[in-house]
């Protein structure tokens, strides 16, 4: 199975700190965000990594290389401006091939066993699996709900539901539609919904988004002081 890490924005809520250095590098308990990423890839069998790449590319380029250090093969999709994450994914799929592939936002931290996804192909005819999560402070109502059966649902007004962890299992098909530009990634996400074709499962281990200088800060503190793996 391959993996497309997303890394082409210009991380604005993290200004000025992304100003000269792309949030995949930002640093937290001592190593770029990236680098988790990278190394848990590489322990769950995980080889074959595409990055998309646009704001400040070449100093990711630089850092990540070819993948070597960690046992990978890197290659990258290079945008002239950032496409968001559906147009991102769009312009990666010659890279990506025909198969499922996992796609993990560079600018979330997480434990999930990256090989619990290894070879996984959305089941029931579904297009896409998403790994979901209980809710943040920032964001208490979450994004979706989960039925029994493991399909995504919009999530009610006033009821609350998980939040999506930036990582998730996608089939080329799921992108059928589009063409090529800048999208969004939620929009197909709500049109997979209507269609019954999306599925999930919810993750209870620790997730961050690093959405902000003060939550980077505070995934640093946890990792300093080694109360996260």
């Amino acid at each position: 199975m391959k993996v497309m890490i997303l890394a082409a924005g210009f991380g604005e809520r993290m200004r000025p700190l992304t100003d000269h250095t792309p949030k995949p590098l930002l640093q937290a308990g001592g190593r770029p965000l990236i680098s988790y990423h990278l190394e848990r890839l590489a322990r769950a069998g995980l080889s074959e990594v595409v990055i998309n790449v646009s704001h400040l590319a070449s100093q990711i380029i630089d850092y990540c290389d070819n993948g070597s250090r960690w046992g990978l093969t890197i290659s990258y999709s290079r945008e002239p401006e950032p496409l968001e994450t559906a147009g991102g994914i769009y312009q990666a799929l010659p890279l990506l091939g025909d198969e499922p592939f996992l796609v993990v936002n560079g600018d979330v931290w997480l434990e999930y066993p990256f090989e619990q996804l290894a070879g996984c192909s959305p089941a029931g005819g579904a297009l896409a699996h998403l790994v979901l999560v209980d809710n943040p402070a920032q964001h208490p109502l979450g994004d979706f709900q989960l039925d029994e059966q493991g399909l995504v649902r919009e999530r009610k007004p006033a009821e609350s539901g998980f939040t999506y962890a930036g990582l998730g299992v996608y089939t080329a098909d799921f992108f059928a539609d589009m063409a090529p530009g800048k999208y969004p990634l939620r929009p197909l996400l709500d049109a997979a919904i209507r269609r019954g074709v999306l599925r999930g499962e919810y993750f209870q281990g620790h997730w961050e988004d690093v959405g902000t200088p003060e939550r980077l800060d505070k995934l640093d503190a946890a990792l300093q002081s080694s109360r996260v793996p």
